[in-house]
């Protein structure tokens, strides 16, 4: 079976683009602003909170990029492998994120208990 190839016009790519760009740089600022917020008022969960803004930023810019392959998917086989590996890496990713956290937990409560805070 042949494939249908995704007939979608140069003109409607590059708009997709630029308002993909747009967006990356919308969170950029608002990524940036809420990391100056942090280091502004310091806390005992301003580490864990900067992790989770890391975090939280690299999954933006993971979608961004997976948005900008979709954009360029030529037919619906590429476009359903390129959303595959998307998700096979938020999943990794999301696993090694909450190991991170979870080890920042123990740490913190051991911490804690030991009354370092």
């Amino acid at each position: 079976m042949i494939e249908p190839k995704l007939e979608v016009p140069a003109e409607l790519r590059e708009l997709a683009e630029k308002t993909i760009d747009q967006a990356e740089k919308a969170f950029g600022m608002f990524f940036d602003a809420a990391g100056k917020s942090m280091e502004s008022i310091p806390n005992p969960g301003t580490e864990m909170s900067k992790q989770a803004l890391s975090f939280t930023e690299q999954n933006m810019k993971a979608a961004f990029d997976h948005a900008r392959r979709l954009v360029h998917a030529t037919d619906l086989q590429e476009a359903m492998r390129i959303q595959s590996e998307f998700l096979k890496s938020q999943f990794t990713n999301a696993g090694e994120h909450m190991r991170q956290i979870t080890g920042g937990v123990m740490s913190a409560a051991k911490d804690a208990s030991k009354g370092k805070f």
